[in-house]
């Protein structure tokens, strides 16, 4: 058993936050993979279904992102699941929007979600997937912009992104994290980052700068995209139509 959990907050209130791009990834693997219907247990939604040979558990905690810990640790303890079987689905403020990268252990970053999941699992050995939102430039600016709403023009990155991780989540149940990064990596056109981003332009994990003044993460991503067509109908435009509120 696999538990891929996404992180993000309940209710309709918080539902196109940048925060719970976790909950926005696992609902499109449920779709892409034809999971079960979610339903409630361990004080989340969970789904349960078959990725490849793998047989997984979605979970999207009911709990807020601060006790997120609560949800994954209660799940985790039921399954008796080491931390090699865990994922965890979450926004990550210093990659740029569209970027993604896996990593194994280390600090929580500031994330609250993260800090409650060490607590509760004793360990911070379990696999992240850290999906970039960008940075707003300022700390001051942080909390606005991760319990804000993606913008419209954000579907021109977010929509192939949300696809891209859905698909190619095979090579991650498999333990393939390399493999899983340079697949979404491809399949988004391999997005070059924002003028003045480290690292190379084709680096899936870099840390995003800070933008110019006057200038979003978001906007500078946008310009240095391809551009991408975002069609009109099927499951994933309906579900970015229900989160932005129709077409532009």
């Amino acid at each position: 058993m696999l538990l891929i959990a996404g992180l993000g907050n309940p209710g309709s209130r918080y539902a196109g936050n940048r925060h719970n791009i976790g909950f926005m990834a696992v609902d499109e693997i449920a779709r892409a993979h034809n999971f079960g219907p979610w339903s409630k247990k361990f004080s989340a939604e969970i789904a349960e279904g078959q990725i490849g040979p793998e047989k997984v558990l979605l979970l999207k905690p009911q709990t807020f992102m601060n006790e997120s810990g609560r949800s994954v640790g209660e799940a985790a303890r039921f399954y008796k699941l080491e931390p090699d079987r865990i994922v965890v689905v979450h926004d990550e403020l210093d990659l740029p929007p569209g970027k993604l990268r896996v990593k194994t252990g280390g600090g929580h970053g500031g994330h609250n979600g993260l800090r409650s999941i060490d607590a509760h699992l004793g360990t911070k050995d379990y696999r992240r997937v850290r999906l970039g939102i960008g940075h707003p430039g300022s700390k001051e600016k942080v909390n606005p912009h991760v319990l804000g709403d993606f913008a419209k023009v954000d579907r021109e990155w977010l929509e192939p992104f949300l696809d891209a991780v859905a698909r190619n989540v095979g090579a991650l149940a498999e333990g393939e994290d390399a493999l899983f990064m340079n697949k979404v990596s491809v399949a988004t056109g391999g997005r070059e980052e924002p003028a003045g981003a480290k690292g190379s332009s084709s680096a899936i994990g870099a840390k995003a700068a800070k933008p110019a003044k006057g200038q979003s993460h978001i906007r500078q991503a946008r310009g240095a995209g391809p551009q991408v067509k975002v069609p009109d109908k099927g499951p994933m435009a309906d579900m970015l139509k229900r989160l932005f509120g129709g077409k532009d």
